[in-house]
Parts: C-alpha cells; sequence; structure tokens
C-alpha cells in the first residue's frame, strides 16, 4: 500500500444490523439474545414479521449498504482521497470487529466511528462505541467517535421537508380532517436509563421539539411516543404508540402522522411496526394514519453524516 494510501482516514459506520435472507433470521436473533436461540413460537413471529413487509429482509440490507456507499460519495465530493468507509453491524456481519479488523488490514491508522442513529444513548450508540474502541486499541487503530447529531441543521431541515410533505399527504388521505396530530417516535429502551441519566430521551425531545417549530406545528399539534419495546421483564419506556393511539382516539383525534426520527432507514420496526401494526390498529379505531418517508439516501442526510465525520477528524 502505498503512503498516500496509509494515510487515509477510516471511517467506520455501524448500524444494527439485519438478515440478508430469511435463512439468517435465526442466527440474527440469536445473536440478539446473547447466544440464546429463540423458542418456535418467537421465531415463528419474526418470519411473520419478515415476510409481511414488501421485500422480505432484502431493502433493509440494501437500504443500510446504500448509505455507507453514499456517505463514502459524499466524503469523496467533499475531502477528495481523505477517507475510506468501512461498514460494523452490531447483530450481523460484518461485525463492528470485522469492520475495524477490515481497516487495520488496509494500514489505517486513523478512523473514526459514527453510527446511523443521530441519537446517543449508552445503551445504543454507546455499545457500539464500546465494542469498536476495544478491537481498535487491540490492533493499534487510534479512533474517535461521533456520539450524536441529533441537533445538525440538514438532518433538521430534511425530518421538517417529510413532516411536512406527510401532514400534506395526510390532509389528502382524510379529506382535509382539521384534528390531526402528529407523533414523533423511537425505539423504547429499558426504564433503567433514566436513573443513569442518559440523554437518549431528552435528545429524542430535543430533536422533536426543532423539527416541530420548523415545520409551524402548534404545541398542542404534536408529542413523542413510544414503539418497538423489546419483550423481556424490566419495563421498558412508555406510552408504546398503540397506547397513544388509543389516547388519541378517545380525544377524537382522526388523522395521525407518524414521524419515527430514532430511526434513519425503512427498519423492520417501521414497515412492520408501523406500517402495518400501528396502521392497522388506528384503522380500527376510526383514526387515518399515515408515516412520514424515512431518510435512507436522502442526499441532506448523507451531508449530516459527512460533516459530522469532518468535523470530528
Amino acid at each position: 500500500m502505498s503512503e498516500a494510501e496509509n494515510s487515509k482516514i477510516g471511517v467506520l459506520v455501524m448500524s444494527y444490523g439485519t438478515p440478508e435472507s430469511l435463512d439468517d433470521v435465526e442466527a440474527y436473533y440469536t445473536h440478539i439474545r446473547r447466544g440464546h436461540p429463540p423458542t418456535p413460537e418467537q421465531l415463528t413471529d419474526l418470519y411473520g414479521r419478515y415476510e409481511a413487509i414488501v421485500g422480505g429482509v432484502f431493502p433493509l440490507r440494501e437500504n443500510t449498504n446504500g448509505q455507507v456507499a453514499g456517505l463514502a460519495d459524499k466524503l469523496e465530493q467533499l475531502a477528495p482521497g481523505r477517507y475510506a468507509c468501512y461498514q460494523g453491524l452490531k447483530h450481523a456481519r460484518p461485525y463492528i470487529e470485522d469492520g475495524v479488523e477490515e481497516m487495520a488490514r488496509d494500514g489505517i491508522k486513523q478512523a473514526v466511528g459514527i453510527v446511523l442513529a443521530p441519537h446517543y444513548s449508552t445503551m445504543s450508540v454507546g455499545s457500539y462505541i464500546k465494542r469498536a474502541q476495544e478491537k481498535a486499541s487491540e490492533l493499534g487503530v487510534e479512533m474517535t467517535f461521533v456520539k450524536q447529531y441529533h441537533l445538525h441543521p440538514k438532518l433538521l431541515q430534511a425530518l421538517t421537508e417529510r413532516v411536512t410533505d406527510g401532514l400534506a399527504r395526510l390532509s389528502a388521505s382524510s379529506g382535509g380532517e382539521p384534528s390531526v396530530k402528529v407523533l414523533f417516535s423511537a425505539h423504547s429502551l429499558p426504564e433503567k436509563i433514566r436513573e443513569l441519566g442518559d440523554p437518549y430521551e431528552e435528545q429524542l425531545l430535543e430533536t422533536s421539539r426543532a423539527v416541530a417549530k420548523q415545520a409551524g406545528i402548534a404545541d398542542d399539534g404534536w408529542q413523542f411516543t413510544w414503539q418497538s419495546a423489546g419483550r423481556t421483564r424490566e419495563p421498558w419506556l412508555g406510552p408504546d404508540i398503540l397506547e397513544t393511539l388509543a389516547e388519541l382516539a378517545e380525544q377524537g383525534v382522526k388523522a395521525v402522522l407518524a414521524a419515527p426520527i430514532g430511526f434513519v432507514s425503512d427498519h423492520l420496526e417501521v414497515l412492520f411496526d408501523l406500517d402495518i401494526e400501528a396502521k392497522t390498529t388506528a384503522k380500527n379505531m376510526g383514526i387515518t394514519l399515515e408515516r412520514i418517508k424515512m431518510l435512507n439516501r436522502d442526499p441532506l442526510y448523507m451531508e449530516t453524516l459527512a460533516e459530522s465525520v469532518i468535523e470530528a477528524t
């Protein structure tokens, strides 16, 4: 490898991971459960969720791959020849450690890590950083990390455009229904994060407030709710969006725009939990529910990531 190549800064792009096909679902779920295989009932339920979404599991992995490629393209535009992107997943191959090892094999000595999740929590982004840092220290790669970017102006702009577009579509599909509520949401985490002083919840509220303000939504026109809580014995942050929909139905709300700002791609939690489960629940309650379009490879999101990486180096 030439000196010029060796001096490149590695960019480890981390995300949760998803199976590439239905054949990989059991191994993926076993990894999430820390080596404990799912029960037949749990596995059947998960298979059913993947099979219910259009296109099965394949679009999910393609979206993540596309985001990594999009970031690489944007970094090349902004800083030609300076960065090289690598992918590292939490629960699927290539694992986070695999991405760090690939950087080391390529002779990378300096790197920055960024997670495809704008909001920091010790239980989410913090766990990615911990794994990457441990492997980087072992291999002699010096790493810095982007911990959060939830108030990046271009991220807020991209989300605001989606909320505005979603409200226009909702108005059309609900016949101009004046009683509309925007529900910002994110993946729930165990309640114990509050005892730790974890910033996750407040950062999500900061993003919600900023987007609502930019979109011209009144304070009583939006609220925050949770979704996709894990099925464990410990309590998770709530209320869940299904509970919130029931409350809104009692209040006479007839139209809801779901804005899952905690997600940046068409994850299972969006395509099933919102598009199928929440939409069906809302319909049964007499509520029209629409969802904002996800960021995926939106140019503004790619610029958010690229600018955050450059700032960190």
